[in-house]
């Protein structure tokens, strides 16, 4: 309410109070004039109320002023918090792909220290192998023994015992024994070699890594040996010709 609404309330009601009192004091034989009453009448004036309506607006207002601080306080709180939970988020994320980058590394680190190890595996394998080799007779035990070692790398049967003595009965040990006079012979296609091999049956199994010369000891056995294993099972299975 404006001030001067209330200033004029107050007066108003101070001049009904003191015509009331002149009315109380006249004689009722008396004549009256309501209007000297009226006119001599003393308005007091307070400003006490309009304080309280000051006071209470004020009140009012540092209520709202307050209330508002507090929305506003909340408001930064929650953008902090959320602002946090973001950082936080954030440094987790980079923490986890920091990890897996580590991880993968790693994984990667050991991949490639098992290749090397394979690796060096793989060479010392390879050069133990080679200090290994062996030498063999340049005589038919020699012959035999490289024959067979040929033989079980490759997978074919045969025995030093099946192998000598069809050789003894075959060719009595020479690696350039001919059959000039058997039907292969007649027929232009002579046995040769420690086992009398024909030169179709020497090409058909020939054993790769040997020589391609029928009269070579070593690729002729195998080669031999090679054909009796698809023919009777093993070499030593063979007592006479084959």
């Amino acid at each position: 309410m404006p001030k001067n609404t209330h200033k004029i309330a107050i007066a108003g009601a101070a001049t009904l109070g003191a015509a009331a009192l002149a009315f109380s004091v006249v004689p009722a034989d008396a004549q009256t004039t309501t209007t000297d009453a009226v006119s001599t009448a003393q308005v007091a004036y307070s400003s006490q109320p309009v304080q309280d309506v000051k006071t209470s607006v004020t009140d009012q207002l540092a209520t709202t002023s307050v209330k508002v601080d507090a929305i506003e306080a909340k408001k930064k709180a929650a953008a902090a918090a959320a602002a946090k939970k973001k950082a936080a988020a954030a440094k987790t994320a980079a923490a986890k792909k920091k990890a897996a980058a580590e991880a993968a590394a790693k994984k990667k680190a050991a991949a490639s220290r098992k290749a090397q190890e394979a690796a060096n595996r793989s060479a010392k394998r390879a050069a133990i192998k080679k200090a290994v080799v062996r030498h063999y007779a340049d005589n038919l035990d020699g012959w035999i023994k490289h024959s067979l070692d040929i033989m079980k790398s490759k997978g074919i049967p045969g025995s030093y015992h099946g192998l000598h003595k069809n050789i003894m009965r075959e060719s009595s040990g020479n690696p350039k024994a001919i059959n000039d006079w058997d039907i292969n012979a007649i027929n232009g296609i002579p046995s040769k070699g420690l086992l009398q091999v024909i030169p179709p049956t020497f090409t058909a199994y020939h054993v790769s890594g040997t020589s391609w010369n029928i009269y070579d000891p070593i690729a002729n056995i195998t080669a031999a040996a090679n054909y009796a294993a698809d023919k009777y099972g093993s070499i030593d299975n063979v007592n006479s010709a084959y």
